[in-house]
């Protein structure tokens, strides 16, 4: 394959990591905000329960230090102050009459963002005064800590995002740009390049079907190609005879008789035919662009076909059988199915033997109304089978039967323009044209 290389850091490629990028730092500062919130708030929890049993504590010491000086009057404080300066905090002691005893810890480092927690003093059950501590500042050594942890858990995201990009990149990009390189080259008339790509899910599904249509656009091309040639030599040779003819008769070669006009005329008719089918076929495929929908029954189409036909069926020796189920209605274009199973019963005509049997069936099935035209001819060979459909196939016989072989494939189109479907099956009892219509 030529061009750039489709594991490129493209545009979708970087749009792809961008995609992964945001949404990795999204998760991590939500995550993030979410957990310094709940840290900070256990914290707040966790310090303010252990600032108030230290007051606590100290105010039991301010207790016994008044108890054993019989009042506030000469009241060592040093044990209570030593025990505020082991839990961080400045000593202030009040009387039941807000009167300051002291206030001690002074070395302790104090900023602004000091708070205060207080703790009655109880003696023989009585409110003799008030511990106040006035503590520092939380530390900051566990917010510290957290943003590390989130810093390093940015960092992790990105390295993953950058690595997911690439991987998905590839397994998206990748095919995608196969996809586009063959559509390329089949837009530019190179219609055997495929995609050939092996993708996980949808794209994997998009890849196989985009080869199938490729596969379906060039066999299309052949047909036209091939039905282009087929038509060609159709015409030559009644175009040739008729030439030939028309300058013997201008140059005076060969009598203007009967039997020399005929001869003319029968080339004539078989130019029209071939033109008629090539022009039922066209009208076929845009079909679906001019039906007259309207409610249709299939027993009255069917009857009258084999009506329109049953000189040109005795004519060739066979006999028709009609089961047809009433009440069979759908919504379609009587005209176009009229023709379609026209088609069929002059197929039958051409291809049967003399004394075959002709049974033209209408009946419901689940979901669909199915009109069936059975024979009890030689039947179709499998290899055959398949092809039966395909414009200007005509089978070994081809060379035997008068036709274009195109009857068969103006049938499937106007059955496929009212949304339904055509089949063929054959065996040594004869051969079953299967038509099903949905309701």
């Amino acid at each position: 394959m030529t061009g750039e290389s489709p594991t490129a850091w493209g545009p979708l490629n970087r749009r792809l990591f961008v995609a992964f990028v945001l949404a990795a730092l999204s998760a991590v500062v939500v995550l993030a905000g979410a957990a310094l919130w709940g840290t900070g708030q256990g914290l707040a929890s966790a310090e303010a329960q252990a600032r108030q049993q230290a007051a606590a504590r100290v105010a039991d010491a301010v207790a016994a230090a008044h108890v054993a000086a019989g009042g506030w009057d000469g009241a060592d404080l040093n044990s209570a102050s030593t025990l505020a300066a082991g839990a961080g905090a400045r000593l202030v002691v009040h009387t039941a009459d807000g009167r300051v005893v002291s206030g001690h810890g002074r070395g302790v480092p104090m900023n602004s963002g000091a708070g205060w927690t207080e703790a009655p003093v109880v003696v023989s059950g009585e409110v003799v005064g008030t511990v106040r501590l006035a503590f520092g500042a939380p530390a900051s050594a566990a917010r510290e800590i957290a943003w590390g942890w989130i810093a390093l858990a940015a960092v992790v995201a990105l390295v993953v995002a950058g690595f997911t990009s690439w991987f998905v990149g590839r397994r998206i990009v990748v095919p995608l740009t196969r996809l586009t390189r063959a559509a390329r080259r089949i837009s530019a008339g190179d219609r055997s390049a495929r995609a050939a790509v092996e993708a996980p899910g949808e794209l994997g599904e998009l890849a196989t079907a985009f080869d199938h249509m490729a596969g379906e656009v060039a066999r299309s091309d052949q047909a036209l190609r091939d039905l282009t040639g087929d038509v060609a030599h159709e015409l030559r040779t009644p175009l040739a005879t008729l030439q030939a003819g028309l300058e013997e008769l201008r140059d005076g070669l060969v009598p203007p008789d009967a039997g020399r006009l005929t001869s003319l005329h029968d080339q004539a008719q078989r130019l029209g035919r071939i033109v008629q089918d090539l022009t039922e076929l066209a009208d076929a495929e845009a079909a679906a662009l001019s039906l007259r929908w309207q409610e249709t029954d299939l027993a009255a189409v069917a009857r009258t076909a084999v009506t329109a036909h049953a000189a040109h069926l005795r004519a060739a020796g066979l006999r028709v059988r009609l089961e047809l189920a009433d009440d069979v209605v759908v919504r379609a274009d009587p005209d176009r199915l009229h023709q379609a199973l026209g088609n069929l019963l002059a197929n039958c005509a051409r291809y049967l033997r003399s004394g075959d049997v002709v049974t033209v069936r209408v009946r419901r099935s689940p979901g669909a109304a199915v009109v069936e035209v059975r024979d009890t001819g030689p039947g179709i060979a499998e290899d055959e089978l398949r092809h039966v459909f395909e414009r200007r196939w005509r089978g070994r016989a081809g060379h035997t039967v008068a036709g274009t072989g195109i009857g068969l494939a103006v049938v499937r189109e106007l059955v496929a323009a009212h949304g339904g479907t055509v089949t063929a099956t054959s065996s040594a009892e004869g051969t079953a044209f299967t038509i099903s219509l949905p309701w």
